[in-house]
C-alpha cells in the first residue's frame, strides 16, 4: 500500500511540475507579441520566440501584428443632393502598438469597425452623388485618413479604405440615365455647331480669295465641269459666266 501511495504522490507531483512549467513557457511566432502582466500590472511586451513566465503571478495576451481585413456593413447614407444610397465599404489595417491595443480598447475590432461606420456615414454625407460615383480615390483617402487618426490612440494603423459599393434605388438610375442621354445630345449637338462654325469660316475665307483671284473662280468652274461629266444624268443645267466664255473664244487666223 504504501509503495502505491509513493506511486501516486510521485504522479501527482509530475502533472503539477508538467502544469507549471506550461504555464511558465511561451513559444511566440514571428508575427505575435505577448502583453505581459504581473499582478495585474502592465510590465512589458516580449517575443516572438521562447517566452518564460512566472506561474500565477505572471500573465500574458497575444496579439497579432498582421494586417487584418475589415468589411464594413452596408450603411444607409444620404448624400449632399438629397439622394439616399447605401454604401459598403473594405478596410485594411494591423496592430502597430500592442501595449495600446490590449489596455487603451477593450475590443479594437469591434471598436474599428463602429468608427469606420460612423465615418463613412459622416464623410460621404458631405459629398454629391457624382462625387460618391466618379471620386471614389479621393474619398477614400479622406476616410483613411480620419480613421487612422483615430485609431492612433488604440495602437492601430489603418492603411486603406476602400468603397466597394454604392447602391441607388431604380428610380434614380433611371434618372441618371436621362441624364447621359441628355448630356450626350448636348455634346453633339455643340459639336455639330462647332463644326458648323468652321466650315462657314472656310467658306468666308474661300470666297475671299476667289473674289480676289478671277482666274481661281475659272478654275473652279473648270474643276466642276470634270466632276459633273462623270455623272450619268440626261440634261445638266450649269450657269457659264460670259467673261470665261470670251477667254475660250478661239479668233481665225
Amino acid at each position: 500500500m504504501d509503495i502505491f501511495a509513493d506511486l501516486a504522490f510521485y504522479v501527482v507531483a509530475i502533472v503539477i511540475l508538467v502544469a507549471i512549467l506550461a504555464s511558465a513557457v511561451k513559444i511566440l511566432r514571428e508575427y505575435e507579441r505577448g502583453v505581459v502582466f504581473t499582478l495585474g500590472r502592465f510590465t512589458g511586451v516580449k517575443g516572438p520566440g521562447l517566452i518564460l513566465l512566472i506561474p500565477y503571478v505572471q500573465q500574458m495576451m497575444r496579439v497579432d501584428l498582421r494586417t487584418r481585413v475589415l468589411d464594413v456593413p452596408s450603411q444607409d447614407v444620404i448624400s449632399h443632393d438629397n439622394v439616399s444610397v447605401r454604401v459598403s465599404a473594405v478596410i485594411y489595417f494591423r496592430v502597430i502598438d500592442p501595449e495600446k491595443s490590449t489596455i487603451q480598447v477593450e475590443d479594437f475590432m469591434m471598436a474599428t469597425s463602429q468608427l469606420a461606420q460612423t465615418t463613412l456615414r459622416s464623410v460621404l454625407g458631405k459629398h454629391d452623388l457624382d462625387e460618391m460615383l466618379a471620386e471614389r480615390d479621393r474619398l477614400n483617402s479622406d476616410i483613411q485618413e480620419i480613421l487612422d487618426t483615430q485609431t492612433d490612440a488604440w495602437g492601430i494603423k489603418v492603411a486603406t479604405v476602400e468603397i466597394k459599393h454604392v447602391d441607388i434605388n431604380e428610380s434614380m438610375i433611371r434618372a441618371i440615365a436621362r441624364q447621359a442621354e441628355a448630356e450626350r445630345e448636348r455634346r453633339a449637338k455643340v459639336i455639330n455647331a462647332e463644326g458648323e462654325q468652321q466650315a462657314a469660316a472656310k467658306l468666308l475665307e474661300a470666297a475671299e480669295i476667289l473674289a480676289k483671284q478671277p482666274e481661281a473662280m475659272q478654275l473652279r468652274y473648270l474643276s466642276t465641269l470634270n466632276v459633273i461629266a462623270s455623272e450619268k444624268t440626261s440634261t445638266i443645267l450649269f450657269p457659264f459666266p460670259m467673261e470665261f466664255g470670251n477667254l475660250m473664244t478661239i479668233k481665225p487666223k
